[in-house]
C-alpha cells in the first residue's frame, strides 16, 4: 500500500482510536457494565471500522482501478482483489 504513505499518519491515528474503543469495550464487559451500554460502544466501534474500511477501499479504487494510465491487467487484478475483500467483509 505504498500510495497510503501520504495518509499514513491519519490512518494510524484512526486505527489507534479504534484500538482504544476496543479496550473500552473490554473494560466495560470486565466491569459488568449494562448490556445496553456495551452494545452502544460496539455499535460505535463497528461504525469506526466501517469508516476505516471505506477509506481504504476508496484509496484502492483511486490508485489501482480508476487511475489513468494503468494497464488493463493491473486494473482487472485490482478489481478482483477488491471484489474478494468486499465478499469476505460481507460475511
Amino acid at each position: 500500500m505504498s500510495h497510503t504513505r501520504d495518509g499514513k499518519t491519519q490512518l494510524i491515528a484512526r486505527v489507534r482510536r479504534i484500538a482504544g474503543q476496543i479496550a473500552a469495550v473490554e473494560r466495560a464487559i470486565d466491569s459488568e457494565v449494562s448490556c445496553s451500554a456495551v452494545l452502544h460502544q460496539v455499535a460505535g466501534l463497528r461504525g469506526a471500522i466501517n469508516g476505516l474500511m471505506e477509506e481504504i477501499i476508496e484509496e484502492h479504487v483511486r490508485e489501482h482501478v480508476a487511475r489513468p494510465g494503468l494497464d488493463e491487467n493491473a486494473r482487472a487484478e485490482a478489481a478482483e482483489e477488491l471484489i474478494a475483500v468486499i465478499r469476505r467483509y460481507g460475511k
